[in-house]
């Protein structure tokens, strides 16, 4: 985000901020805006009171006092202070825990609802953590001061201008003084509404970025032990707690200093009022009863000014999460046909595709275009960031190509349902995610109406059966409960069932067994050979020896098609293939003792020093 244009963003406006809060309420919009109005109705009572309490005073002072005419504007008081009091009450109902933790859990499937609908471009580019503190933090910005707003923010409004209308009545001049106070508050309101959103924004931002650091750093603890990097990652992350705190620590002065001011501002114009008052009472032109009175007025006229100033943190913590939300909420999605095609077929076509990345300039992709025969097995092949994956990506939709098309079965995917693509695309990754439930439900992902009996036949078929039967609790098993005791294999194969259970005619393997013992991998291959059988296939390889039967090898190189043909073809042609293949051939030839200096004799290695 620009810094430099946020310092001179303008403040929103009271209509702006009610427009998304409404939107933010939702289905709860009605009761919003009842509570609103009876907070606006709480006001004006409060005003009848100050008017009732000016002629009581006058009664009540007066000799001899009127006992009847004092009794009926004491009964009309007693009466506005109940019907204050239930109005107070009633304009509560948002700010109750059900409203709220209603709009809570809509806005939250809201962002749900736009995760799965946006380009999984887009979420590539953004840290879990950044997610996170929108789908939890933001929010929680929003919905808090949203309680505390509707029932407190038109009260902190309306009362001031009742008691000054009410003083009008009673004395113009003093009315006058407190219209001039009102206008020495506006700009250092305004002033600090300014602070408060650059200070929001910016511990908005900070937030995100910390708690993406503390989540990268939890996830990352097994590799960082491991590489010795735990310490050199702390102090990076302390670091970003600090600049945290630096961020927290300058923002609570600042505001400090403005609510100093602007508590001195409202504090010293009241005493300025009380001196005029006096010097009106000595001169003659104002009683004792319009003095009390007044001062009474002027207290209720200065408590909800001063609640309006803290009520500007409430805004702009609101403000802040209305932008970061905004922001997840206002990334396009792929866009969906009104008559979306389906494919009678299951060849996939590349015709002319360039791609890359909306926030990078880097050509991806360029100019490619291949086909795939429906059940074929089909390799990509090519050294790291050639495009191999981004390919895989576009076939699933995760992005549209700038241009060029990308179809299945003769559609174009852009004139195709993104349920009907994911209905006929299974993925199999090299790095497995099982979600925090049990083994059953892992599995039945694939195709959530399957039965009991249909899952157990997918895990037979992945060859995992065997495993899961010997866990606690079998199929009922929770991931989370047995943490790292399923081997890398043994996940690879819970995945393979579930694209099994699936049963889509498209299959696209991210090298499964690149990081398996040997032992996994024959598992995995034989629940890869009971997978792919009978269906459109493509396969990332790394490993070339592991895809010359393949019916078809694309080389990629800088995001070109380079070459394309059968494992012999392509060897005899002598070109890139040739070249990786080589290459890998060569790598085979190494061994530990191979890398060891050749004047060291195995002995030596075992025993440096025999006599030691």
């Amino acid at each position: 985000m620009n810094t430099l244009t946020d310092s001179f963003r303008p403040v929103p406006s009271l209509a702006e901020t009610w427009r998304r809060m409404q939107l933010a309420a939702g289905d709860q919009s009605p009761l919003l805006r009842r509570s609103m109005l009876f907070s606006l109705l709480s006001a004006v009572v409060q005003g009848l009171a100050f008017a009732a309490f000016y002629p009581l005073l006058r009664l009540m002072l007066a000799s001899p006092i009127n006992t009847g005419a004092a009794a009926w504007w004491l009964a009309f008081l007693v009466l506005c202070t109940v019907l204050d009091a239930v109005l107070r009450w009633k304009a509560r109902d948002f700010d109750y825990s059900s409203p709220l933790a209603d709009v809570t859990h809509d806005l939250r499937v809201s962002l749900g609802k736009q995760l799965r609908r946006m380009p999984l471009e887009e979420l590539y580019r953004k840290r879990t953590g950044e997610l996170s503190a929108v789908l939890a933090g933001n929010v929680d910005e929003i919905i808090t001061p949203m309680g505390m707003i509707s029932s407190t923010f038109i009260n902190s409004i309306v009362t001031p201008a009742v008691a000054l209308i009410v003083t009008i009545f009673v004395d113009w001049r003093l009315a006058l003084a407190m219209l001039v106070l009102l206008a020495l508050a506006t700009p250092v309101y305004h002033r600090r509404r300014r602070s408060t959103g650059e200070k929001m924004r910016t511990l908005a931002e900070a937030h995100a970025r910390t708690s993406a650091d503390l989540i990268e750093y939890a996830q990352g603890l097994p590799v960082l032990r491991a590489t010795g990097q735990t310490g050199a990652r702390a102090e990076r992350l302390r670091q970003s707690l600090d600049h945290l705190r630096l961020i927290q620590e300058k923002a609570q002065l600042r505001d400090l200093q403005i609510s100093l001011l602007a508590s001195s501002v409202v504090q010293i114009g009241l005493v300025l009022v009380m001196i005029l008052g006096v010097w009106f009472i000595l001169t003659g032109s104002l009683d004792l009863a319009a003095l009390t009175a007044l001062l009474v007025v002027v207290a209720r006229f200065a408590e909800p000014l001063a609640v309006s100033f803290h009520l500007s943190d409430a805004f702009d913590l609101m403000e802040a999460g209305f932008e970061q939300v905004e922001q997840l909420m206002a990334i396009p999605p792929l866009p969906v046909p009104i008559q979306p095609g389906i494919p009678q077929s299951f060849d996939i076509r590349f015709e002319g595709v360039d791609f890359r990345y909306a926030d990078n300039p880097e050509q991806i992709l360029t100019n490619v275009g291949f086909t795939l025969p429906e059940r074929s097995l089909t390799a990509l092949v090519g050294p790291s960031g050639s495009g191999k994956t981004t390919v895989t990506r576009l076939i699933m939709r995760h992005a549209d190509p700038q241009t060029g098309s990308v179809r299945i079965g003769g559609v174009d995917l852009r004139d195709m349902d993104p349920e009907t693509i994911m209905r006929h695309v299974s993925v199999v990754f090299q790095d497995v995610y099982l979600f925090d439930d049990t083994i059953l439900n892992n599995i039945r992902m694939g195709r959530a109406e399957a039965t009991d009996a249909e899952v157990e036949e997918a895990a037979r078929a992945a060859h995992c059966h065997e495993f899961i039967s010997r866990l606690p609790d079998g199929y009922g098993t929770r991931v989370g409960d047995i943490g790292g005791c399923l081997s890398g294999g043994e996940r690879q194969r819970i995945s393979i069932a579930r694209a099994i259970l699936k049963n889509a005619p498209i299959v696209i393997l991210d090298e499964p067994t690149a990081a398996l013992d040997t032992e996994s991998e024959v598992a995995v291959q034989r629940a890869i050979d009971a997978l792919v059988r009978d269906r459109t296939v493509i396969v990332i390889a790394h490993r070339l020896s592991t895809i010359v039967g393949a019916d078809a090898i694309l080389v990629l190189d800088e995001g070109r098609l380079v070459e394309q043909g059968k494992h012999a073809e392509l060897l005899k042609a002598g070109g890139r293939y040739r070249a990786m293949w080589d290459a890998q051939s060569l790598a085979k030839d190494w061994h530990l003792r191979s890398a060891l200096p050749q004047t060291i004799h195995r002995e030596e290695i075992i025993c440096p020093n025999p006599t030691a």
